[in-house]
């Protein structure tokens, strides 16, 4: 399938939804390819904002896409396809943060807001955002996973319980710790 036919498939009313993840579930790389090309930017976001390392979430959007036929087969194509990305992009992530936490590995790279540079690349707004992108990666992994889905991915408390295998209230409760102790690290009152 030529990445032509591969977009024709999104494009056309002949079901498109169905042949285009049917492509995906085959493995087609055509259909891989545009999809990659679609959301990876966005997932490459995500991975990042919980790993805090560049070349981590570059490791995770690869192996989200060498994975997606895979994965394909428990998508139920109901709900945006995106926000499903994301879920399996954060569950690679998890997956990856608790081996390295098991191997006590400590990522490098501090901002966390990578695409605010492209917006406004003064030297106060690039400050800030190594300070922040500094504090976040003092919290633990749970409380930090927590903190960029619901703040920064805009999940719900119930997404973020599902995708993490935590309650609803647990999720509350760290979003609430991390956040007081990010306003503890960043000079503010708790």
């Amino acid at each position: 399938m030529s990445r032509t036919a591969a977009v024709a498939l999104v494009k056309s009313d002949d079901h498109p939804n169905h042949r285009w993840m049917r492509a995906l579930r085959d493995g087609e790389s055509d259909a891989i390819a545009w999809c990659y090309e679609q959301h990876a930017d966005a997932l490459l976001a995500l991975a990042y904002r919980l790993t805090m390392s560049r070349e981590d979430a570059e490791d995770i959007v690869h192996d989200v896409f060498v994975g997606l036929p895979r994965a394909m087969r428990n998508y139920d194509e109901r709900g945006q396809f995106d926000s499903w990305l994301k879920r399996v992009t954060a569950r690679v992530a998890l997956m990856q943060m608790r081996r390295k936490a098991d191997r006590r590995e400590t990522p490098r790279d501090v901002d966390v807001f990578p695409s605010l540079h492209d917006a406004d690349d003064s030297a106060h707004a690039s400050s800030e955002q190594t300070r922040v992108g500094a504090a976040l990666l003092q919290l633990t992994p749970a409380l930090r996973a927590v903190f960029v889905l619901k703040v920064v991915e805009d999940r719900s408390h119930a997404e973020i319980a599902s995708l993490l295998g935590i309650s609803s209230g647990t999720s509350e409760v760290r979003l609430s710790r991390a956040v007081a102790q990010l306003r503890t690290l960043l000079g503010g009152r708790s």
